[in-house]
């Protein structure tokens, strides 16, 4: 599928088309940082490989953690949008898939973007007039890109309905959870994959240090903190927690 969207991209280059990007510059600064608390330095533009090598050896070192290390990654990656791209533009890339040129073609029963490229193909295999406007390229990249954001919310919203459904009988009970995000908005926890959330009413106590008695480099080095929370979650956050999920 990949291939044969790049395939299709390349195609495409001598005609105005919709191109399928995830763009990481935004993210970069925040990527370097990320992989710091680990004690791997990238470089201040990381590119998809020297990331995926960097992914590879904390899923070794932590497969525990590694899903919300993952997952961390992605948020600050972001989606994919859609652009128009004309004869001659550079192309800012799929930087997820580390591919230069890339669109969406091979699903035209489910993505309306799709069958755009196709309609595209078509016309130049037959020779015919092209079937679309730059402005109006323009206009179906913000709407598809607007619509897809628009679907990621409504599948978040129904995800935390079902945990909530699932977790309805255990309000009031202990759980073990790892913290994924402490901003002014409050504090938030994962238990896992599904249940994970915005703490109601929690306050940052003051942390009680878990000692890591086997470290190599220091004995009495803080591994994690635990921090009690009401209505009685216990959540952890140290090194090896991802600050920025």
């Amino acid at each position: 599928m990949i291939a044969a969207n790049g395939v299709v991209a390349r195609m495409l280059e001598k005609v105005s088309s919709l191109r399928r990007i995830v763009n990481s510059r935004s993210a970069g600064d925040r990527i370097v940082q990320l992989a710091a608390t680990y004690g791997e330095k990238l470089s201040e533009d990381p590119d998809s490989k020297s990331l995926n090598d960097f992914l590879l050896k904390r899923k070794a070192a932590d497969p525990d953690h590694f899903a919300d290390l993952s997952l961390g990654v992605i948020k600050l990656i972001g989606p994919g949008e859609y652009v128009l791209e004309r004869p001659g533009d550079s192309s800012s890339g799929h930087f997820g898939l580390a591919v230069q040129d890339y669109t969406h073609s091979t699903a035209p029963n489910r993505r309306f973007p799709d069958i755009v490229t196709q309609r595209l193909i078509k016309a130049m295999l037959a020779g015919q007039p092209h079937p679309y406007s730059d402005a109006e390229l323009t206009a179906i990249a913000a709407n598809c890109t607007q619509k897809e954001d628009a679907a990621r919310k409504v599948e978040r919203e129904m995800s935390k309905r079902l945990a909530a459904v699932a977790m309805q009988n255990r309000i009031g009970a202990t759980f073990d959870a790892i913290v994924t995000g402490v901003t002014g908005h409050g504090t938030f926890c994962a238990r896992a994959a599904a249940a994970r959330g915005r703490i109601v009413g929690a306050r940052r106590p003051r942390p009680r240090c878990r000692r890591q008695a086997q470290s190599q480099t220091n004995p009495h080095r803080c591994a994690a903190r635990v921090y009690r929370f009401r209505p009685g979650v216990e959540c952890l956050s140290g090194p090896q927690y991802s600050p920025f999920v």
